[in-house]
């Protein structure tokens, strides 16, 4: 079995009956950031991220409703994590295969495409990775060198 990403915010969803994917907006809570160093920008995603969720609220044309445009609105998720809950909205955690009802489409006809994480290296990955591998694969970078953040001065 593969290995199943919790959903943050910007993850990008589609419902079956409409045209362009969305990305998903965090609007129950503030304060948990997942894969983001900053904590400012990727906010993870609960089962009572409901209603006008969406950055656009749209999935472009409805199908259902002869190609006229989709108003898209979360009534349900299904498929979420039930052991992490985050407290502050007590909403359990979504899931890549987590699934969204809308009142148009019906249950389960929005469905998330990317869980909205990325990879970001930083210097914890370099100190744990194998140097030689490292070497081979970037041979003109002193990888044993510790990056100093930059920090520009106001003069």
């Amino acid at each position: 079995m593969s290995e199943v990403h919790l959903v943050c915010q910007g993850a990008t969803c589609q419902c079956n009956f409409g045209t362009t994917p969305d990305k998903l907006k965090v609007n129950t809570q503030t304060q948990r950031y997942i894969n983001d160093s900053d904590g400012s920008k990727k906010l993870v995603a609960t089962h009572v991220d409901i209603g006008t969720t969406f950055e656009k609220n749209t999935f472009g044309s409805c199908k259902k409703k002869n190609n006229t445009p989709c108003q898209a609105v979360v009534t349900q998720w299904s498929g979420f994590y039930e052991k992490i809950i985050v407290e502050d909205n007590s909403g359990k955690v979504l899931l890549e295969t987590s699934k969204a009802t809308c009142p148009v489409g019906g249950p389960d006809c929005i469905t998330i495409i990317n869980h909205g994480q990325t990879a970001e290296a930083n210097q914890k990955n370099v100190d744990n990775a194998n140097q030689e591998v490292l070497a081979e694969l970037i041979p003109f970078v002193n990888t044993n060198r510790k990056v100093k953040k930059y920090i520009p001065i106001n003069r």
